[in-house]
């Protein structure tokens, strides 16, 4: 029981931020079109003659190439990504301190680690989270 309630106290205080990714690698193929001549000789009978065709070539991509997707601008000036990481340190911190002072050596294995996460999660409420 005090492992399902230690559970259900933990899962809520995981900041979301944890587990995205910003930036990463992206792939990008950027193709042009080539138009290409050969010259084909002839004889005194058959004149010769011109074969002309387009074919597409793999290039690197350019702001100037049509084919290109620019990656996400990056955000300038004052730029509030609601990040709550300090809060829920500190918050942490003053909630598992709050927690073994106020317990007893009899339930300091759950106090602690409950007083830490309920912190955190206050801390990151007063941070901006």
């Amino acid at each position: 029981m005090k492992h399902l309630l230690l559970l259900l106290l933990l899962i809520p205080a995981l900041p979301a931020e944890a587990y995205s990714q910003r930036g990463g690698t992206r792939q990008e193929v950027c193709y042009n079109d080539v138009y290409r001549e050969e010259y084909i000789p002839g004889t005194r009978d058959r004149p010769g003659r011109v074969r002309r065709w387009t074919e597409k070539e793999q290039v690197p991509c350019r702001n100037s190439n049509p084919h290109y997707l620019p990656a996400d601008p990056a955000p300038t000036g004052n730029y509030d990504d609601n990040s709550c990481i300090e809060g829920s340190i500190i918050g942490g911190i003053a909630g598992g301190a709050i927690g073994g002072a106020a317990a007893t050596q009899e339930n300091w294995i759950w106090s602690i680690p409950a007083g830490v996460i309920g912190g955190a999660v206050v801390g990151c409420q007063f941070d901006g989270g």
